[in-house]
């Protein structure tokens, strides 16, 4: 429901249509700087719209828009989407005075044991957290723990690098989407006042056995990427040398070189190009969600991979973009990017229309 089809998730398009390609996640602060974010008391660190049996859904999450108006120099104009969510029907009671809510988009599945076998070395060599070189572009790598294995890990995986690997991010998933426990994440996810979620018939301690997450792992691991096609038409590639003109290139790095010895043999020593670093970059206040995870900052996102991005509309039958879905199509997303995509942001709209054009075409030939 989440992936269909390995593809992209979406917000309701309609005040009827259920959450079920976003999530909200919520916490009330950390307990300090690198630490994981406290849960709301009464409804833990994610809502729950979904249950089983004779167990109460947490609460009926929906989203409303607000239009933002606004003007190419060209005097070309264009509307933005701000989003607005809001909790009814909460089973236990009203939410923490001090809530912070946070939409998640499911996104695409595939490519990532591609992603996850890109050497550490090589995102520390393209971060620059202190903008040494002045170009405006302060990309970070954060550590996050590794659960199973003890200690920590580079972050890579969720939209603020919450998760080390595409395991972790799996059982992750399984636990936080699903209800589903794992050697890794083996606490039911009810709080004490949800005593019908405590007392409810588990299905085994763990529920997942561990050969079923190695299954779920090799398979999200091994999805492969699309081949791109249209590569080399002259529009494409007028729209390629656009996208590296404004900047675009320097948060979303083309090409990178996999590891000689990744988790899984058909992933190794392989020339990639899932344009990203991987790191976290401030993007603003505009798309800031107020909630900090881990050592990312609530205006810090990871550099999601523009892979497939080609196929999300006839795969998944929409065009949103960015972590909750606000952008319709490439070109708000790019109107959406502040802090440090606001000087790449800002040459795209100086751009002639028919140039902007051939760089949403370039992106969309991915």
């Amino acid at each position: 429901a989440c992936h269909f089809k390995d593809g992209r998730g979406r917000p309701p398009l309609s005040d009827d249509e259920s959450f079920e390609g976003l999530l909200l996640r919520l916490s009330i602060g950390t307990t300090g700087a690198n630490e994981e974010p406290i849960p709301d008391p009464k409804y833990g660190g994610q809502l729950q719209p979904f249950s089983i049996l004779d167990v109460p859904a947490e609460g009926y999450p929906t989203v409303s828009y607000e239009e933002i108006p606004g003007t190419y120099p060209d005097g070309t104009s264009y509307t933005l989407l701000q989003p607005t969510y809001q909790i009814t029907e909460l089973a236990y009671g009203a939410l923490h005075e001090d809530i912070q809510i946070s939409p998640r988009v499911a996104p695409a599945v595939i490519g990532l044991g591609l992603l996850e076998a890109i050497p550490e070395e090589r995102l520390l060599e393209l971060a620059d957290p202190e903008d040494t070189d002045g170009d405006g572009i302060s990309g970070r790598v954060i550590y996050v723990p590794d659960v199973e294995n003890g200690g920590v890990a580079v972050g890579r995986f969720g939209w603020k690098n919450k998760q080390p690997s595409v395991r972790q991010q799996s059982a992750g998933a399984f636990l936080g989407d699903v209800g589903i426990t794992s050697s890794i994440f083996s606490e039911q996810n009810c709080t004490e006042s949800q005593t019908e979620c405590a007392d409810a018939i588990g299905g085994g301690e763990p529920e997942l056995e561990d050969h079923l997450l190695d299954r779920v792992e090799a398979y999200t691991s091994l999805l492969a990427v699309p081949v791109r096609t249209e590569y080399d038409s002259k529009t494409i590639l007028r729209g390629k040398t656009h996208f590296h003109d404004v900047g675009c290139a320097d948060c979303h790095t083309p090409r990178h070189q996999t590891a000689t010895d990744a988790k899984f043999a058909e992933l190794e020593d392989q020339t990639i190009f899932p344009y990203t670093d991987l790191l976290l970059h401030d993007m603003g206040d505009g798309l800031s969600d107020g909630r900090p995870v881990f050592g990312a900052d609530a205006n810090e996102w990871r550099t999601p991979p523009l892979w497939g991005i080609r196929f999300i509309e006839d795969v998944n039958g929409h065009d949103r973009l960015l972590h909750d879905g606000r952008a319709r199509g490439i070109e708000e997303a790019i109107l959406w990017h502040g802090g440090e995509g606001e000087s790449s942001r800002d040459a795209f709209m100086t751009l002639a229309a028919d140039e902007r054009e051939e760089l949403v075409a370039f992106v969309n030939s991915l």
